[in-house]
């Protein structure tokens, strides 16, 4: 089997990932925070710890400002719901997820402005289109890093600028780039940061997170949920200290360490070496199907402003034709359709059939690559 889902979720995971849920169930299976014992204490510990890491690894200043959440979609409620109210304007692109659209679209039937910049056919943004987007009541700007549909990595840094002359914050869907691309929040400019742990930080599913900035006064934040956090019991109101105001529940300790297995494994690695390696694999991909007669390739066709994704269509079949012989004639797994991003694909020009969607990942192979690309070109011929 060749595993080109990357995007979608990584696999396979480091053997520490593995070790490191296994060994929080056999030691550390207690209920962080909210008891005294040492198992209790054990797993408040673990999480701690990758918090710790999570800050280290996005260049955060206090760790305490890194939110733990089940996903980027989960962290990015949080941060739209918290800090947006009716008749502020956000900003975004037409390149975003239905992770960004869909609970902005919820809000602007409340009352929130929305201007919606159009992006390139290739995934690109005009960093000058959004700078006319921005207007005065502007609250936030929210960009993806790069496009969960053809990889396309945006401006981040000079949109941030922008935001900040104008006095909005900037939220950032680094979904696709965490773990994959470095991502210093303090040199780009970010106040918001959401991210996963199950695709580019080889972590489980289930676990994620929200960087809140030094810019960002979280007071003023409403948490998107409310309950136990092991803290202030005797309160009846959600307490205002971070992290605990926006983690109540039981939190997934076992995804969590998971996560920070995954964080120690690049960063042994190396993350510019990944990123090396996925560039290079992302360039032999495109190389080897642009030299394919009826297959197109979306984006901008140059690695070094992409993240390890492909997307691809073709003349005379249905990507899902396509995605279904890769897989039960050539054992390649990949994904295909609309990838919960209606609007990028719009914006793409492969909106309603969607595209076929390769990613290479950390244990992509070169000979990988020369399976696929000969395995598609008996698919299309």
């Amino acid at each position: 089997m060749i595993y080109l889902d990357n995007a979608a979720t990584s696999w396979p995971k480091p053997p520490g990932v593995l070790k490191a849920m296994a060994d929080v169930l056999e030691r550390a299976g207690g209920n962080p925070g909210r008891s005294g014992h040492r198992l209790s204490i054990a797993a408040a510990q673990v999480m701690y710890e990758t918090r710790e890491k999570l800050a280290s690894f996005f260049h955060v200043r206090d760790p305490l400002r890194v939110i733990f959440t089940s996903n980027a979609t989960h962290a990015i409620n949080i941060a739209l719901a918290g800090l947006l109210k009716p008749g502020d304007h956000v900003v975004t692109s037409s390149m975003e997820h239905n992770a960004v659209m869909r609970p902005l679209r919820s809000l602007e039937k409340r009352g929130l402005k929305l201007s919606v910049v159009p992006c390139a056919s290739d995934g690109s943004l005009d960093v000058s289109d959004v700078a006319r987007a921005v207007k005065n009541n502007t609250r936030l700007v929210v960009v993806n890093h790069a496009s969960n549909v053809v990889g396309t990595i945006l401006p981040v840094a000079q949109v941030a600028s922008i935001a900040h002359r104008a006095g909005a914050l900037l939220l950032v869907d680094a979904a696709q780039t965490a773990g994959s691309i470095p991502v210093d929040v303090q040199a780009m400019g970010v106040d918001l940061l959401a991210f996963t742990g199950h695709k580019g930080l080889l972590g489980p599913t289930g676990s994620g997170g929200l960087i809140i900035g030094d810019k960002v006064d979280a007071s003023l934040m409403e948490p998107l949920m409310r309950g136990g956090t092991g803290s202030q019991s005797a309160l009846e109101e959600q307490p205002n200290e971070l992290p605990d105001k926006f983690e109540s529940g039981t939190p997934n300790v076992i995804g969590i360490a998971g996560l920070g297995a995954g964080i120690d494994w690049i960063m042994e690695r190396g993350i510019e070496a990944i990123r090396a390696q996925e560039e290079e694999l992302t360039r032999v991909l495109i190389t080897g199907l642009c030299n394919i007669p009826g297959i197109k390739v979306h984006g901008t066709l140059d690695a070094s402003r992409s993240t390890a994704i492909v997307s691809i269509t073709a003349a005379h079949k249905t990507v899902s034709d396509i995605g279904l012989s890769l897989d039960e004639e050539f054992g390649i797994m990949c994904r295909v359709g609309l990838h919960c991003a209606p609007a990028a694909h719009k914006t793409v020009g492969t909106f309603p059939q969607g595209t076929v969607r390769l990613a290479t990942g950390a244990f992509t192979s070169k000979d990988d690559i020369s399976t696929a690309v000969a395995a598609l070109q008996k698919v299309i011929s």
